[in-house]
């Protein structure tokens, strides 16, 4: 096996063309630390890049209620919502997260 090193802007502009998802390992929470995420809590859902890690408590940076995902498979697949709320800074209790994964989109920054 052979390790070619790209930045992340080459990787995000030829990702597509590659046929498979950039293999990251988490280990602890603060390994998330600027990966975009979406997460569903027990009461909602958001969308954001996390800036920082303080015990429980993710700190995300543009992040964005998803009012309406629309069909989930689609909004996973294209990033694309029906009813986006932008709330700029916000943060997360992880206690309270049942399920999430890695955003692969461009983070909305436009109500919807």
């Amino acid at each position: 096996m052979k390790t070619i090193i790209i930045s992340d802007s080459t990787f995000e502009s030829i990702k597509d063309q590659l046929g498979q998802d950039e293999s990251i390992d988490i280990s602890s929470l603060e390994e998330l630390v600027g990966k975009k995420i979406f997460v569903r809590t027990v009461t909602y859902h958001i969308v954001g890049e996390v800036t920082k890690v303080l015990g429980q408590l993710v700190f995300l940076k543009n992040a964005s209620w998803i009012a309406d995902s629309g069909r989930f498979a689609d909004f996973i697949k294209k990033g694309e919502a029906n009813e986006v709320e932008p709330v700029g800074d916000w943060f997360i209790n992880f206690a309270s997260v049942v399920d999430g994964g890695f955003f692969k989109h461009a983070l909305p920054h436009s109500q919807k």
